[in-house]
């Protein structure tokens, strides 16, 4: 059953803070702010009130503003009221609002799924939504932004409805053959439709995937023998202490994650032991974590101490690219500096910005060359591109058929309209019969 409970919470960030944003939303919204003393006032108005509890002590003055259904985030009757933003105060905002019958704080992501069910957004525009605000970066925030206004939701109701109107032709012609109403050609219109919507699909599936990695962005392990640099390079990359720096070797045990932001695009480095030949237990499972850490990067950055002998150990085998540089070169007499590259490969010093800012700005180059095109991915997420390579499946068998078998095309085509009904998280078996009814007048 549906839950016809109103539900209030705290919208904005975390107190204290100047202003802070509560969110009534539900068929008590109005009768909320009425108990609160802010009354109802004129729809999508700011109105100054003294809030009141229900005993009548003032809580804060606030600005009151009412949005009366449909036409709001939820497509409920909202209410917004804002405060100042201290603990106590919303506390007291808060506690007042539960003591009004019929209301009940919010769940997490409760607004969010209730303008789902009542048609405001479809999943796709959700799943943006959530994207956008857990966005770290300038790309994250983009794509997400795009998602919310429909980049791939517009297009998925597009094809849902062309394949619903070839859906009901075919029906049609199934159904209702002997109607003289009823057009004797309803294959091959229907057929050109789900070629080209299978042509769209499978180009936009045969494109880059890169944007389904934006959330995560570039994974760079950093690896190398102990004592090469590899957490000295990790703080200044990350400009902190996010990892211990010592001369004693294997101090570094475990993985160490940080996340940039580079130019936009978002970087996990790993930071990982240094690998070499121990019989210490512990120190063997971080060099066996550091090896498939490493495997499974999207670029490994190699560390080797120009200052030490050449090391015995080698780079990771994996499918990743491998960059080479080379450390502590401000220790070797004529040795590599100030950023310059040596075969292939890179050269740092400690004290030194002109080789770190070199990588970095290499490191930016790769994020955006591996994440590029992000802007107008338009499958965002694996559940995105799995539905879709069902839909495309469908018009696939549906195509191969022809007309030879006109039930097993409507079926193929209900398998279609389904897997993008999944995406879109609407599925009504009656838009095929509306389609059918509105259109060829059946019972007249």
């Amino acid at each position: 059953m549906i839950d016809k409970s109103t539900i209030f919470a705290l919208s904005s960030g975390r107190p204290p803070a100047g202003v802070a944003v509560i969110r009534i939303s539900g068929p008590r919204a109005g009768a909320a702010l009425e108990a609160l003393g802010g009354g109802r006032p004129q729809a999508r108005r700011a109105h100054l009130a003294m809030l009141r509890s229900a005993g009548g002590e003032a809580i804060d003055e606030a600005l009151v503003l009412w949005f009366p259904a449909p036409h709001s985030a939820t497509g409920e009757d909202v209410a917004e009221l804002q405060l100042h933003g201290g603990r106590a105060v919303i506390a007291a905002a808060l506690a007042a609002l539960g003591e009004v019958a019929g209301c009940r704080p919010a769940e997490p992501g409760e607004f969010t799924r209730r303008a789902f069910e009542n048609g405001r957004i479809d999943l796709t525009a959700a799943e943006g939504l959530h994207d956008l605000i857990f966005a770290e970066t300038e790309m994250q925030r983009r794509q997400g932004l795009a998602q919310l206004k429909g980049l791939l939701g517009h297009k998925a109701v597009d094809w849902r409805a062309q394949l619903i109107a070839a859906s009901a032709l075919i029906e049609a012609g199934i159904d209702f053959s002997d109607e003289g109403d009823i057009p004797a050609e309803l294959m091959a219109p229907a057929l050109d439709t789900i070629a080209a919507l299978h042509g769209e699909i499978a180009a936009l599936l045969a494109g880059p995937s890169r944007a389904e990695r934006l959330r995560d962005g570039l994974v760079v392990a950093i690896v190398g023998p102990p004592n090469a640099g590899k957490s000295t390079l990790l703080n200044r990359l990350a400009r902190r202490e996010a990892a211990i720096v010592s001369p004693h070797a294997g101090t570094t045990r475990d993985v160490i994650e940080v996340h940039l932001d580079l130019a936009g695009y978002p970087v996990t480095l790993l930071d990982t032991a240094g690998i070499r030949m121990t019989d210490d237990p512990v120190e063997q499972e971080g060099v066996r974590r550091a090896e498939a850490r490493a495997a499974a990067a999207d670029l490994v950055l190699w560390l080797v101490d120009a200052s030490a002998p050449r090391a015995k150990a080698s780079p990771p085998v994996g499918g990743a690219p491998v960059w080479t540089v080379r450390t502590k070169t401000d220790l070797v007499a004529g040795s590599l500096t100030q950023g310059q590259t040596g075969q292939g490969g890179f050269a740092i010093a400690a004290g030194e910005e002109s080789g770190l800012e070199r990588l970095v700005a290499a490191l930016a180059g790769a994020a955006q060359e591996f994440l590029g095109g992000t802007e107008s991915g338009i499958i965002s997420r694996a559940r995105h591109r799995l539905l879709l390579q069902e839909t495309a499946g469908a018009l696939a068998a549906a195509l191969a058929a022809g007309d030879k078998d006109e039930e097993i095309v409507a079926e193929e085509i209900r398998i279609a309209v389904r897997s993008l009904g999944k995406l879109l998280g609407k599925i009504d078996i009656e838009d095929v019969l509306d389609r059918i009814f509105s259109e060829f007048c059946i019972g007249k």
